[in-house]
């Protein structure tokens, strides 16, 4: 298995959250369509890193770790999309780094930065339910 229950804090949470978020900004503001992808993918990860750690679950680096998080945060969000388009993008960044390269054109760029906007939503739309949540304990 590729999780570990861990007990994390809320600053390190909050610190991988907002990783996920610089790269998103990163990725959003730049004029490079394969900085925008990369960065895109990129936050996507630490976002699902974050989300993760809020259910108390520590990924360990081995083979298949990208796609597991993306899996986990499809189940975690309760959005089955994640998981079919976040290994889809998962895909299109291993092609570029394992197989010489790829041309990310300005519409896969665009939809890629506005199906992560989405997931962002989401996620925020999720720790402030767990959080409350946990005001209740």
């Amino acid at each position: 298995m590729t999780f570990k229950k861990f007990k994390f804090t809320e600053n390190q949470i909050t610190k991988y959250f907002s990783a996920a978020n610089k790269d998103f900004k990163i990725a959003k503001r730049s004029d490079n369509n394969d900085v925008k992808f990369r960065f895109a993918y990129d936050a996507l990860l630490k976002l699902a890193i974050s989300v993760c750690a809020k259910e108390g679950l520590r990924v360990d680096s081995n083979r298949g770790h990208h796609k597991e998080l993306i899996d986990e945060l499809a189940i975690v969000l309760k959005k089955k999309d994640i998981k079919s388009v976040g290994n889809k993008i998962r895909k299109k960044r291993n092609y570029d780094l394992y197989s010489g390269g790829l041309a990310v054109s300005d519409k896969d760029a665009q939809e890629t930065i506005l199906w992560i906007e989405e997931v962002f939503n989401k996620s925020e739309n999720y720790f402030k339910e767990k959080n409350n949540q946990d005001k209740l304990l």
